[in-house]
């Protein structure tokens, strides 16, 4: 362990040591009290209508789902009450921007494309390189943190991002090990969590901190205000910022296909295919990570368990709904095929969706190819043992998918390393 990353951690430690501090004074913990949360956002902002309705129910239940089961930190407790609080001084400001601009909410959406299939078989890499295209857009990480409250102004832009950055060195801070495993920067294409979590709908709250009964429900089809939330971003920034196409990014859209198409009803689908046995424990690593940062008390047997049921039961149901759709709006993609020819996979994307691809947009998927070389931010490590996994169990549970979509074992020899951006 490097002397940097051990005092780190005695910081941490002994900064959390602060709750048993505050309990002996007699106070309490900082409250996540949906109420006061709202409160504290309503006066940061001087704004009161967060313009969805619906949000405070899934905000009770995730606010419950932190008090009961996440066994958060002192720090991860500070840390998630400024998130929620920051996700609905989101909603005012887009609420606010909406009534005093109308052309907003008149925005088209128009046959969006949403990059999904399980976490870590490539589809950070594919979507980074069909956004390198002129053509395409997709929200960048600055974009999901602060889409409204600024004036169209160089300087408002710029504090806008130097924001973004400084929340982005806060999370590398906390969680430094994360950076090694899902590549992270303010300019980066964000996936479409960041834009539903504003909605208090989405699967990255079980990612960062162990909520399993909020998970149970959001499973559960209750993705309303999450894509409500989802599609006024894509407004706001179409509004900021126009464009011809949306190309979007989302592994847990495989949690809600049918709510996907009920807001979006002409999307079109990009599924990445890879072998479940490298993806699960690499989703449970990632989930591990994360969770170590905000909770003293992290289970990975647990983590890797719970990652194979919820994503193998999500997958099966979102291939029965794909079912029902035309052929041609979905695509296929092995992780094997985008690892070996990246820009060969996308121009047979662009062949299946009917796009033409200029020489300036693969001339900029090349220079993006060699600006981000493999293992470049370190190498990922995993296996299914540390995640309390058994390799048989898990191969006869994705079975029937692994056999529809040809998808063959990985041996370790095949991709010794993964690059960074083709494991998200």
């Amino acid at each position: 362990m490097r002397v940097a990353d051990a005092c780190l951690i005695t910081a941490v430690r002994a900064f959390n040591q602060g709750d048993r501090v505050l309990r002996g004074l007699g106070h309490g913990p900082p409250t996540l009290n949906p109420d006061r949360l709202l409160q504290s956002a309503r006066r940061h902002t001087g704004l009161t209508d967060v313009g969805v309705e619906g949000i405070h129910g899934p905000m009770e239940r995730l606010a419950v789902a932190l008090e009961r089961e996440a066994k958060l930190t002192l720090l991860g407790r500070l840390t998630v009450r400024r998130y929620l609080v920051s996700l609905l001084e989101t909603a005012l400001l887009l609420q606010r921007d909406r009534s005093l601009c109308p052309a907003v909410g008149e925005q088209r959406i128009t046959a969006p494309v949403f990059i999904v299939g399980l976490p870590r078989t490539g589809t950070t890499l594919l979507h980074n390189l069909l956004v390198r295209d002129p053509e395409s857009r997709a929200p960048l990480t600055w974009e999901t943190m602060f889409p409204a409250g600024y004036p169209e102004s160089r300087p408002a832009l710029r504090r806008a991002k130097w924001k973004a950055s400084t929340r982005l060195a806060m999370a590398n801070f906390i969680a430094p090990d994360f950076r090694r495993i899902h590549p992270v920067g303010f300019e980066r294409p964000e996936e479409c969590v960041a834009l539903m979590a504003t909605g208090f709908a989405s699967a990255v709250f079980h990612t960062l901190y162990r909520v399993p009964s909020y998970q149970d429900w959001f499973e559960s089809d209750r993705h309303t205000t999450g894509f409500e939330m989802h599609f006024r971003m894509l407004q706001q920034l179409q509004f900021r910022r126009g464009t011809t196409r949306w190309v979007l990014k989302c592994p847990a859209h495989l949690f809600g296909l049918d709510v996907l198409l009920r807001r979006y009803p002409d999307a079109r689908l990009i599924q990445t295919h890879r072998d479940p046995l490298r993806a699960i424990p690499s989703i449970a690593s990632l989930t591990t990570t994360l969770r170590t940062a905000f909770s003293g008390q992290v289970d990975p047997g647990e983590i890797g368990r719970d990652c194979a049921r919820r994503w193998s039961r999500a997958l099966e149901r979102f291939l029965h709904r794909r079912d029902s759709l035309p052929p041609d709006r979905v695509v296929d993609v092995a992780y094997s095929e985008l690892v070996v020819s990246p820009v060969g996979a996308v121009e047979r994307i662009y062949d299946q969706l009917g796009w033409p691809i200029s020489t300036a947009a693969r001339a900029a998927m090349e220079d993006y190819l060699a600006a981000n070389p493999k293992d470049a931010s370190g190498v990922h490590r995993y296996s299914p043992e540390a995640f309390g996994l058994d390799a048989g169990h898990e191969a006869r549970r994705f079975a029937s998918y692994c056999d529809r979509f040809r998808i063959m074992r990985e041996r370790d020899s095949e991709f010794p390393g993964n690059r960074p951006e083709a494991t998200g």
